[in-house]
């Protein structure tokens, strides 16, 4: 940790960086982040290190990293081994889960359109939507 690092509670870190409290002890506990050193009163006291290393893994987790991913991620940079190459595979494969994602949405989008153009609206107790979905089900 730099010595030029603000320390703070973990409070604060929270408000700092829109993390839950429960959510920054459980990245300690998996080891994703450090566990910061102690004041004399034993609170945590955590610094800049700390709130950087934990935006960098509320930012990987938004773009769908999983939480080994963000482990693999931070191994490379605490280990000095970050390869730009590496990163850019990693990257690329969440990409391509991405697009997949992308790809089921839009058929799912398309099937609902279809099924809610059928339907009438009326009070007839035969409702295409229901059927469709029993025939989804067979």
């Amino acid at each position: 940790m730099s010595v030029s690092s603000r320390k703070t509670g973990i409070g604060a870190l929270s408000a700092r960086t829109g993390c839950p409290i429960e959510t920054i002890r459980y990245y300690e506990r998996i080891g994703l982040l450090a566990e910061p050193p102690r004041t004399a009163g034993g609170h945590r006291s955590y610094g800049d290190d700390h709130a950087r290393r934990l935006f960098f893994i509320r930012r990987s987790r938004e773009l769908g990293f999983s939480l080994d991913a963000i482990r693999d991620l931070l191994s490379m940079v605490d280990g000095g081994a970050l390869s730009c190459g590496q990163v850019a595979d990693m990257a690329g494969e969440r990409l391509a889960d991405v697009r997949a994602k992308i790809k089921d949405l839009k058929k799912l989008e398309r099937t609902l359109a279809k099924t809610v153009s059928q339907c009438h609206r009326d009070d007839d107790p035969h409702c295409p939507v229901i059927d469709a979905l029993y025939d989804e089900a067979v």
